[in-house]
């Protein structure tokens, strides 16, 4: 037996050896490998492919880990270095023109807005931007609208309809269930908690939603009419009318210039290029583009820095990561930055809905150390609602896309109660306990009114706390912050006008206010955060989470799924929140 047992513990050994060296092959290719790798030769008269499938969020992230960057992902680049790299390609001789081909994607409104805007700019250089798709989306269209043709399909379609949002309601559920939500609110606009609440959306949320997506709408449709030289009453019959569903009437209506097939389009783009027709286009896509602008050594004579500091996603305790935003990762970026000679701004990229009040007080206080030794700008993205504001409204400025949802001042707790539920099943609960509140808040028994009472001066304490954030930040009065606050979400437009932001933008706008303050002419970017993330913990977490997600896609169906997303990530938000009303999404 001894010798069987020292048999399989030299196998054991051995596997372990193997499997040592397997990952310590990776930390070394990580490590010692070229900044080079990956990095494409770009050929003369090229055409520049955007594919926005390759991009899902501005900042793909930094890890302590060298194995965790291996495995982090397929995305090498975010939409900040897309920015950058059409940017580059307007000076690059290489680069003949831009092509955007059956592009779909799932960025949001803000960030479409500054890839707009990119192309627009791009176009300032003389070279050419040409779209093309078998169907577009609307927000897909919105991006195309600003190249200078516009090309589909004889068979496609262009579902240009105007903007809406779906607010689920699980009223009559809780009830049918048993399992409820205690809520307690401050804001009249505060409508997270309304599905708990109500079967029906209150006339408050419909007057902010109503407005915020005509504001947001407004934005679209002023760029779309302007690239497609139609009036915007042509606009409002051919969203009323959906009058691009046929590609003829797309081609009728001004949307699209030539109704053609793919091969037809490449013929096109040949021409333009000078190309025989028996020859390969010289293309290069966006994301390995991106990658080489962005491992490509800037001549900047300058030791100054910029540091931008990415915070995206729910706001959460924890170390966080591209996509939430934790205590951990951010402090520590905001400490770096603050104490590095070298960097003279900050830029806080907030792109978050908001969430945990606690954890959105303490990246508050560590911007408001920064802003006391550095200037801090922050430029918001597809959102910067609730906590997502809390935490920029003590910047020097706050620059926001028009289109950015913003705002949402208020504060809501849930706590889960399954009282009914367990009066259905047949459970009592019984305390016995040395003090009067002891017991504190059980999910077995109905809430009572004085500890309803308790956690309404914690919820009144925190709006408080968030509105003289907001006074403090902004120099207004407690009682205009708490006339545009309550909870209520506005566009950047909206935002600009009530005094929430300084001035309309993107991340360019928020670089050059940064030098201003800074008083810095050349400096370099220097993106942030780190995570400080394991192997295990990226592979334990993502492994289980990827099957439950994949067994619960191929039982429920995709729209089920997603509702069923919606209602757990409401479920989630136990304690006090400061968070957007609602998830929008914009096809």
């Amino acid at each position: 037996m001894k010798f069987l047992s020292n048999v399989l513990a030299t196998l054991v050994g051995i596997f372990a050896f193997f499997i040592l060296l397997f990952f310590s092959f990776l930390v070394i290719g990580a490590v010692f490998g070229s900044s080079d790798e990956g990095v494409v030769s770009v050929k003369e008269n090229s055409v520049l492919e955007i594919d926005l499938s390759d991009f899902s969020t501005d900042y793909v992230g930094k890890y302590s880990d060298p194995l965790v960057t291996l495995f982090a992902g397929k995305n090498r680049v975010g939409v900040s270095e897309a920015l950058e790299a059409i940017a580059a390609a307007a000076d690059d001789d290489k680069i003949a023109g831009i092509s955007l081909l059956n592009t779909k994607s799932a960025l949001g409104m803000a960030q479409t807005k500054a890839l707009r805007d990119a192309l627009v700019e791009f176009r300032k250089s003389g070279k050419f931007v040409y779209a093309y798709s078998t169907n577009y989306d609307q927000k897909d269209y919105y991006l195309s609208s600003a190249a200078q043709g516009v090309y589909l399909n004889p068979v496609g379609s262009v579902d240009l309809r105007g903007l809406s949002t779906e607010v689920l309601f699980f009223k009559d559920f809780q009830e049918k269930s048993g399992f409820n939500f205690e809520v307690i609110r401050h804001g009249k606009y505060k409508s997270a908690v309304e599905p708990f609440l109500d079967n029906k959306m209150s006339e408050a949320n419909r007057e902010q939603l109503t407005e915020m997506l005509q504001s947001i709408w407004g934005t679209m449709a002023t760029e779309i009419i302007q690239s497609r030289k139609i009036t915007n009453t042509d606009l409002d019959r051919i969203a009323d009318s959906l009058g691009g569903t046929f590609a003829t009437d797309a081609l009728r209506n001004k949307l699209v210039d030539q109704l053609i097939y793919e091969d037809q389009y490449t013929d096109m783009l040949k021409k333009k290029l000078d190309v025989q027709k028996d020859e390969e286009i010289n293309k290069v896509s966006l994301a390995d583009y991106a990658f080489s602008v962005t491992n490509t050594p800037k001549s900047v004579n300058s030791d100054d820095v910029i540091a931008v500091i990415y915070a995206q996603g729910d706001i959460l305790p924890g170390e966080g990561d591209v996509n939430q935003i934790g205590d951990g990762a951010v402090r520590r970026a905001l400490r770096e930055a603050r104490e590095d000679e070298n960097v003279k701004a900050v830029v806080l990229r907030v792109d978050s809905p908001g969430g945990d009040a606690t954890t959105s007080e303490l990246i508050w206080r560590e911007i408001a150390l920064t802003k006391k030794v550095k200037p801090v700008v922050v430029s918001m993205g597809n959102y910067a609602a609730s906590g997502g504001y809390y935490i920029a409204c003590g910047a020097n400025k706050i620059i926001a896309e028009p289109n950015t949802i913003t705002g949402s001042i208020g504060v809501f707790g849930l706590l889960p109660n399954m009282s009914n539920l367990a009066d259905k099943a047949g459970i009592d609960a019984e305390q016995v306990s040395t003090h009067a509140q002891s017991a504190s808040y059980s999910v077995f028994t109905p809430m009572n009114a004085q500890m309803r009472s308790y956690y309404q001066k914690q919820i009144e304490f925190v709006y408080d706390t968030f509105i003289t954030r907001v006074a403090d930040g902004r120099k207004m009065s407690k009682t205009a912050v708490d006339a545009i606050g309550q909870g209520r979400v506005w566009s950047g437009v909206q935002a600009k006008e009530n005094g929430l932001v300084d001035a309309l933008g993107g991340m360019p706008l928020a670089l050059k206010e940064a030098a201003k303050l800074a008083k810095i002419s050349e400096y370099k970017v220097r993106n942030y955060p780190e995570f400080d993330k394991t192997i295990e913990d990226m592979f334990g977490a993502f492994g289980v989470a990827k099957a439950k997600e994949d067994l619960l896609r191929s039982e429920l169906g995709e729209q089920e799924y997603q509702v069923y997303q919606n209602y757990r990530k409401l479920t989630k938000q136990k304690g006090i929140q400061l968070r957007l009303p609602y998830e929008v999404k914009f096809n």
